[in-house]
């Protein structure tokens, strides 16, 4: 199972957030620390913000912040929020034009590890996947909490 980007963005807007000073950055400085879209994260903290993940501030001094404990947020958690369609297969959509289903046990399996898959991803939060702050800042260009200074 692949995600969309914007699944991969909002983990790693999380997690930007997460390691910054005061846990709150700019669009601006989240999308050059990672070197992706402005335009794409806009998207996606709107999303993240919707879910009351984060919360946005405009003008001068404003921008996004985590605005809960990263130890509460989980993976899927996230994941459900980004992401609109989990049917692995057809016969777990809406739709089920396919002509066997109901009668093969194909259904059940993918079911049970949709499940599974989920069950992990309901154990891991953002606590536990940043936890490397000085790693993550490093790598994310942070100086004095600011991106790409």
């Amino acid at each position: 199972m692949k995600h969309t980007s914007h699944a991969d963005f909002a983990l790693r807007v999380l997690m930007y957030l997460r390691v910054a000073p005061a846990r709150r950055g700019s669009v601006g400085d989240i999308a050059v620390a990672h070197r992706v879209s402005r335009h794409h994260l806009d998207k996606v903290v709107q999303r993240l913000a919707a879910a009351d993940l984060v919360e946005t501030t405009r003008g001068r001094g404003g921008g996004v912040a985590l605005v809960r404990d990263p130890s509460t947020i989980t993976v899927g958690e996230v994941m459900r929020v980004m992401e609109n369609d989990f049917a692995v297969v057809e016969c777990l959509g809406p739709a089920r034009y396919c002509r066997i289903a109901g009668v093969c046990g194909a259904r059940n399996v993918f079911s049970r590890a949709l499940d599974a898959y989920f069950a992990v991803l309901d154990d891991a939060t953002l606590e536990e996947i940043a936890t490397n702050d000085q790693g993550l800042r490093g790598a994310l260009g942070m100086i004095r909490g600011v991106a790409g200074h």
